[in-house]
Protein backbone atom coordinates (compact mmCIF):
# COMPACT_ATOMS: atom_id res chain seq x y z
CA UNK A 1 0.00 0.00 0.00
CA UNK A 2 1.38 3.42 -0.94
CA UNK A 3 2.04 6.11 1.66
CA UNK A 4 -0.83 8.20 0.21
CA UNK A 5 -3.29 5.30 0.54
CA UNK A 6 -2.13 4.53 4.09
CA UNK A 7 -2.49 8.17 5.07
CA UNK A 8 -5.91 8.41 3.42
CA UNK A 9 -7.11 5.31 5.22
CA UNK A 10 -5.88 6.76 8.51
CA UNK A 11 -7.74 10.04 7.91
CA UNK A 12 -10.92 8.09 7.07
CA UNK A 13 -10.62 6.10 10.33
CA UNK A 14 -10.18 9.28 12.37
CA UNK A 15 -13.10 10.97 10.60
CA UNK A 16 -15.41 7.99 11.14
CA UNK A 17 -14.29 7.68 14.77
CA UNK A 18 -15.41 11.30 15.28
CA UNK A 19 -18.69 10.50 13.52
CA UNK A 20 -18.10 13.13 10.82
CA UNK A 21 -19.20 12.92 7.22
CA UNK A 22 -16.79 14.14 4.55
CA UNK A 23 -18.90 17.28 4.21
CA UNK A 24 -18.73 17.96 7.95
CA UNK A 25 -14.96 17.51 7.99
CA UNK A 26 -14.78 19.85 5.01
CA UNK A 27 -16.82 22.46 6.85
CA UNK A 28 -14.76 22.20 10.05
CA UNK A 29 -11.36 22.13 8.31
CA UNK A 30 -11.80 24.44 5.34
CA UNK A 31 -10.51 21.69 3.03
CA UNK A 32 -12.85 20.92 0.13
CA UNK A 33 -14.91 17.73 0.36
CA UNK A 34 -13.58 16.67 -3.06
CA UNK A 35 -10.00 16.98 -1.79
CA UNK A 36 -10.81 15.04 1.40
CA UNK A 37 -12.39 12.30 -0.69
CA UNK A 38 -9.31 12.11 -2.94
CA UNK A 39 -7.04 12.01 0.14
CA UNK A 40 -9.06 9.21 1.77
CA UNK A 41 -9.12 7.15 -1.43
CA UNK A 42 -5.41 7.63 -2.10
CA UNK A 43 -6.15 9.34 -5.42
CA UNK A 44 -3.66 12.11 -4.77
CA UNK A 45 -0.29 12.32 -3.09
CA UNK A 46 0.19 13.03 0.57
CA UNK A 47 -1.25 16.50 1.29
CA UNK A 48 0.85 19.55 2.13
CA UNK A 49 1.62 20.25 5.81
CA UNK A 50 -0.82 23.21 5.78
CA UNK A 51 -3.68 20.89 4.74
CA UNK A 52 -2.63 18.34 7.37
CA UNK A 53 -2.68 21.11 9.98
CA UNK A 54 -6.27 22.03 9.05
CA UNK A 55 -7.35 18.38 9.19
CA UNK A 56 -5.63 17.81 12.55
CA UNK A 57 -7.41 20.80 14.10
CA UNK A 58 -10.81 19.76 12.70
CA UNK A 59 -10.35 16.15 13.86
CA UNK A 60 -8.94 17.17 17.24
CA UNK A 61 -5.96 14.93 16.54
CA UNK A 62 -2.24 15.54 17.05
CA UNK A 63 -0.62 17.44 14.19
CA UNK A 64 2.67 15.65 14.84
CA UNK A 65 0.96 12.26 14.64
CA UNK A 66 -0.60 13.13 11.27
CA UNK A 67 2.72 14.52 10.02
CA UNK A 68 4.36 11.24 11.05
CA UNK A 69 1.61 9.21 9.34
CA UNK A 70 2.13 11.31 6.20
CA UNK A 71 5.86 10.60 6.26
CA UNK A 72 7.01 14.15 7.02
CA UNK A 73 8.37 13.15 10.45
CA UNK A 74 10.45 9.99 10.90
CA UNK A 75 9.03 7.41 13.30
CA UNK A 76 12.20 7.16 15.37
CA UNK A 77 12.43 10.93 15.95
CA UNK A 78 9.09 11.11 17.72
CA UNK A 79 9.70 8.20 20.09
CA UNK A 80 12.85 9.63 21.70
CA UNK A 81 11.64 13.17 22.29
CA UNK A 82 9.38 14.45 25.08
CA UNK A 83 5.80 15.51 24.29
CA UNK A 84 4.87 19.17 24.04
CA UNK A 85 2.56 20.80 26.56
CA UNK A 86 -0.19 23.32 25.75
CA UNK A 87 2.18 26.05 26.91
CA UNK A 88 4.84 24.77 24.51
CA UNK A 89 2.27 24.87 21.69
CA UNK A 90 1.38 28.48 22.55
CA UNK A 91 5.07 29.42 22.69
CA UNK A 92 5.64 27.83 19.28
CA UNK A 93 2.71 29.74 17.75
CA UNK A 94 3.95 33.05 19.24
CA UNK A 95 7.47 32.43 17.96
CA UNK A 96 6.14 31.44 14.53
CA UNK A 97 4.08 34.65 14.34
CA UNK A 98 7.16 36.67 15.32
CA UNK A 99 9.22 34.94 12.61
CA UNK A 100 6.54 35.58 9.99
CA UNK A 101 6.34 39.26 10.98
CA UNK A 102 10.13 39.41 10.64
CA UNK A 103 9.88 37.90 7.17
CA UNK A 104 7.19 40.42 6.16
CA UNK A 105 9.24 43.40 7.28
CA UNK A 106 12.52 41.94 6.11
CA UNK A 107 14.08 42.50 9.52
CA UNK A 108 15.99 39.87 11.40
CA UNK A 109 16.10 37.41 8.51
CA UNK A 110 18.07 36.84 5.38
CA UNK A 111 15.91 38.03 2.52
CA UNK A 112 14.92 35.83 -0.38
CA UNK A 113 16.67 37.75 -3.11
CA UNK A 114 15.20 41.02 -1.83
CA UNK A 115 11.67 39.53 -1.60
CA UNK A 116 9.54 39.46 1.50
CA UNK A 117 7.27 36.52 2.39
CA UNK A 118 4.22 38.12 0.73
CA UNK A 119 6.01 38.08 -2.63
CA UNK A 120 6.34 34.27 -2.58
CA UNK A 121 3.63 32.25 -4.30
CA UNK A 122 1.09 30.63 -1.97
CA UNK A 123 2.56 27.13 -2.10
CA UNK A 124 6.12 28.34 -1.36
CA UNK A 125 4.82 30.55 1.47
CA UNK A 126 2.90 27.60 3.01
CA UNK A 127 5.93 25.32 2.74
CA UNK A 128 8.20 27.94 4.31
CA UNK A 129 5.79 28.49 7.21
CA UNK A 130 5.32 24.73 7.70
CA UNK A 131 9.10 24.24 7.71
CA UNK A 132 9.55 26.99 10.28
CA UNK A 133 6.80 25.51 12.46
CA UNK A 134 8.25 22.00 12.27
CA UNK A 135 11.71 23.35 13.09
CA UNK A 136 10.34 25.20 16.13
CA UNK A 137 8.51 22.06 17.31
CA UNK A 138 11.60 19.91 16.95
CA UNK A 139 13.81 22.50 18.67
CA UNK A 140 11.34 22.77 21.57
CA UNK A 141 11.19 18.99 21.99
CA UNK A 142 14.97 18.64 21.83
CA UNK A 143 15.38 21.45 24.39
CA UNK A 144 13.03 19.60 26.77
CA UNK A 145 15.11 16.44 26.56
CA UNK A 146 17.12 15.68 29.68
CA UNK A 147 20.84 15.56 29.04
CA UNK A 148 22.65 12.52 30.33
CA UNK A 149 26.42 12.41 29.96
CA UNK A 150 27.56 9.58 27.72
CA UNK A 151 29.31 7.65 30.49
CA UNK A 152 26.01 7.41 32.45
CA UNK A 153 23.74 6.43 29.57
CA UNK A 154 22.18 2.98 29.51
CA UNK A 155 22.48 1.79 25.94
Amino acid sequence: MTKAKQFGSYIRQLREKKGYTINQLSLYSGVSSAQISRIENGLRGVPKPETIKKLSEALGHSYEDLMQAAGYIADDTKEHLPNLTERDERDIQKELEKLIRGLKTGSGFASFGGMDIDELDEEDRELLIASLENSLRLAKRIAKQKFTPKKYRKE
